[in-house]
């Protein structure tokens, strides 16, 4: 950005676990969403990790907010306060004045007017003046890399913390698509669950989260396990401490249901693609993007059920912002970006 450029261009991926920012091609913010407030006075106390940190160990007077729920805004100011704040961290250092913002900003492929009006609302509150909107799928296939102008149709699962979005891209395009409420949020919540019930241990979110990335698995066998994870944490009953070591087979037992609703999702969105498109997906396989398709044995697991390649994607964390970014660059080209 030239010093005389007075237009600030960011692209956002507003997620409901965390949100990245991207500003001259680089990821410059990558943080949690959530926010910590002043109860009193609602002043914006941290953004981001430092208010991440402060989740579930607040004194009455400190509130921690998570803006997003499944995909879509749940809490109107406090996006606001969350996006406001992290655009801050994007800062200029040698800013006298303030520019004007251009945003790119996806949002769920299921969202609703109301929903992307509010996304819209948030932003421009937050100082964004130039608001475009990105369906989360369509940013996925761009950050992978994916053609998705050409006529050809390809696949997207992209697995957030919030939603699942399957989608079918063709001509720049969304052909089929399926969004579902069920994510990474519910695997950690079937954690929680299995770990209360079987072994009387209460486990925070951060916890489940824990378990989930060490030895979270779709599969019940792998060919390089991950070791046994041990949790500490109050019975509750006795509320004294216990220890307990969680194998990948067990968590793989206790997230099968959840994932088995994302296979009938996927399955959902193929019985809806035309046949043309669908014998193009059988070709190329079908990508798996966002914080879930990082699930030990996820791809294999798909793969077996369909008889269709998935493929992880690189740095599948990323893609919808590395996604967004493209878009950004891009604005004027592509027909598909929101614009209202």
């Amino acid at each position: 950005m030239g010093f005389f450029s007075f237009t600030q261009e960011i692209a956002m991926d507003l997620g409901t676990a965390n949100s990245i920012i991207i500003h001259n091609n680089k990821i410059v913010v990558d943080e949690p969403s959530v926010v910590a407030i002043e109860a009193k006075s609602d002043r914006v106390l941290a953004v981001g990790s430092k208010a991440h940190q402060m989740e579930g160990k607040e004194p009455p007077g400190i509130r921690t907010i998570r803006p997003l729920r499944d995909g879509v805004i749940a809490n109107f100011t406090a996006a606001e306060q969350m996006i406001r704040g992290m655009v801050k961290q994007v800062g200029n250092k040698r800013r006298w004045f303030a520019p004007t913002l251009c945003m790119v900003v996806c949002i769920p492929s299921g969202s609703t007017e109301v929903e992307i009006r509010a996304v819209k609302d948030s932003c421009e509150h937050a100082g964004g003046r130039d608001v475009y909107q990105i369906h989360e799928p369509m940013a996925a296939a761009l950050g992978i890399g994916l053609d998705v102008e050409a006529p050809q149709g390809n696949m997207i699962v992209d697995i957030g913390g919030g939603t699942t979005e399957i989608a079918v891209i063709s001509l720049g395009g969304i052909v089929s698509n399926k969004s579902i409420r069920i994510a990474g949020n519910e695997l950690t919540a079937d954690i929680q669950e299995h770990m209360s019930r079987v072994h009387n241990l209460k486990v925070g979110v951060t916890m489940a989260e824990n378990i989930k990335i060490n030895v979270g698995s779709a599969l019940t066998e792998l060919d390089n396990p991950p070791e046994d994870f041990v949790v500490r944490g109050p019975n509750k009953i006795t509320a004294l401490p216990m220890e307990v070591s969680v194998s990948y087979q067990e968590i793989a037992h206790c997230i099968d249901k959840t994932i088995s609703k994302m296979e009938a999702a996927v399955l959902d969105a193929l019985e809806n693609t035309p046949p043309e498109l669908y014998s193009d997906i059988v070709e190329t396989g079908i990508y798996l993007a966002g914080g879930g398709a990082l699930l030990r044995g996820l791809d294999k697991r798909l793969t077996d059920r369909f008889g269709i390649k998935f493929h992880v994607a690189e740095d599948p964390l990323h893609a919808v912002a590395r996604g967004t970014g493209v878009a950004l660059k891009n604005r004027n080209r592509f027909s598909f970006l929101i614009k209202n």
